[in-house]
């Protein structure tokens, strides 16, 4: 059993009690009212962040390209539908919680010299533009994500050529948007602003790169743990909000303490979101034993890693029944509760108010089930 697991089994109770007494007291909001009433409290419709760049000529033209592959299932298709259509996971949520995260704390009190620049709806401009370079850095990987294995292809995909196409247009689209990301990190004009999200560019590659090295969708190596899983993880979809969230201070001239509570904030948050999407297709109701799931997902890590690996080979055919039964699921539930309330702790250092609120109803929302 991992150093994790260890850690948070005897506070069990706790959890539950956390979980608790986190819904009960009044009904939680869905999750795209929590996006929506965190847009109106920055003053920023955040699922127009990246409008300036996607209406951009060179852009326009790639779309229009990119047009080409309908009908076909290339991967690029469904991610352009999401930036459309996403009511679930929302695409922007990084950039929002930047914002958030940016009016909670509010100008330092203890910077010398005062920060100078506008506020608006009390955020910096500079923390406005972080909000959307963190988007574009977000995107453009997703677009990357698309990029198929030719050799993998079947004819049910689409004709050769027209996936070969996808491949370029997703390469081609994703530079661009990395490209102009990298241009307004630049135009910041902050050093260590600079440093902390190229370092995690740097982890967004890293994760990426051990996912199709080590892992894939379909197969899962046998010394992958949870503690493996949350590295990862970290690396893949938690560094990026964490990093921008730590940054968002510096440009604000908060101090270190400040800084780390941020990244603390968006390290577990994320971490609470990726668990909770794991979670669905064995705690949603309308998932049945037959829907498709990824075999590094947490559920399936934890109940491999408290079983072992010789069970977990036998019960592999009826899998997802089983792993739903067990205790793989409800160690998930725990490990997702315990990064939620993690999540929380670092907001201890943020004075109440609705920015603040907020950041808590976005932990709430990916902490319920």
């Amino acid at each position: 059993m991992s150093v994790f697991l260890r850690r948070i089994k005897p506070s069990r109770v706790l959890l539950s009690t956390f979980c608790q007494t986190l819904f009960s007291s009044s009904s939680p909001s869905s999750w795209t009212k929590v996006v929506s009433e965190a847009e109106k409290i920055v003053g920023y419709p955040t699922s127009f962040m990246s409008l300036r760049c996607l209406l951009s000529d060179e852009l326009s033209n790639i779309a229009l390209q990119v047009r080409k592959l309908v009908g076909t299932k290339h991967p690029l298709i469904s991610t352009a539908r999401g930036f459309v259509n996403d009511t679930r996971n929302n695409l922007q949520m990084r950039g929002l919680v930047v914002l958030l995260m940016s009016k909670a704390a509010g100008p330092s009190k203890t910077a010398e010299p005062p920060l100078e620049g506008d506020l608006v709806s009390g955020i910096y401009s500079s923390q406005r533009n972080l909000a959307e370079i963190t988007e574009l850095i977000h995107t453009a990987f997703l677009v990357h994500r698309g990029i198929v294995n030719i050799m993998e292809l079947t004819s049910s995909h689409g004709s050769l050529k027209d996936m070969q196409f996808g491949n370029k247009m997703a390469v081609l689209s994703g530079d661009f948007l990395l490209a102009n990301a990298c241009t307004s990190l630049a135009q910041l004009q902050n050093t260590k602003v600079v440093e902390i999200i190229s370092s995690a560019i740097g982890d967004l590659v890293q994760g990426i790169y051990y996912e199709n090295s080590k892992t894939g969708e379909d197969n899962m190596t046998d010394d992958v743990m949870i503690a493996d899983w949350e590295e990862q993880t970290f690396l893949s979809h938690g560094a990026l909000l964490a990093k921008s969230c730590e940054s968002a201070m510096e440009l604000a001239k908060h101090d270190a303490e400040v800084q780390e509570m941020a990244f603390q904030y968006g390290k577990h948050m994320s971490l609470a979101h990726k668990l909770n999407s794991d979670l669905q297709p064995f705690v949603e109701e309308a998932f049945n034993d037959s829907v498709p799931f990824s075999l590094n997902s947490a559920p399936v890590v934890l109940h491999r890693e408290l079983l072992g690996r010789d069970t977990w080979i036998n019960q592999f055919k009826e899998l997802h029944r089983i792993i739903k039964a067990g205790k793989g699921v409800s160690s998930s539930l725990d490990l997702c509760h315990y990064h939620g309330n993690q999540a929380l702790e670092a907001l201890r250092c943020f004075p109440t108010s609705e920015a603040t609120s907020a950041l808590k109803n976005i932990v709430y929302a990916v902490t319920k089930f």
